[in-house]
């Protein structure tokens, strides 16, 4: 039996909605690293805080990708 190593076809029909559930999933994991920074120390502290700028960095990718989604599907994936 051989098998061919074929790409699966390009579904972008549900990325706007993947994209919003993972910018939601990463604004509740900033919610929860700012709630833990109580109980940090200085070290932990400024570790939590840098992650959660990179996070804020990575929502803001995640909002212009879902807007170029957004725009593709309108226009049909052209």
């Amino acid at each position: 039996m051989e098998y061919t190593n074929k790409p699966n076809p390009d579904d972008r029909s549900d990325n706007v909605e993947k994209l919003q559930t993972m910018v939601q999933n990463t604004i509740e994991n900033i919610n929860e690293a700012e709630e833990s920074l109580q109980f940090a120390n200085e070290e932990d502290r400024a570790r939590i805080e840098a992650k959660n700028e990179r996070r804020k960095e990575s929502i803001e990718a995640m909002r212009s990708e879902i807007k170029d989604e957004s725009e593709a599907r309108q226009n049909g994936y052209k």
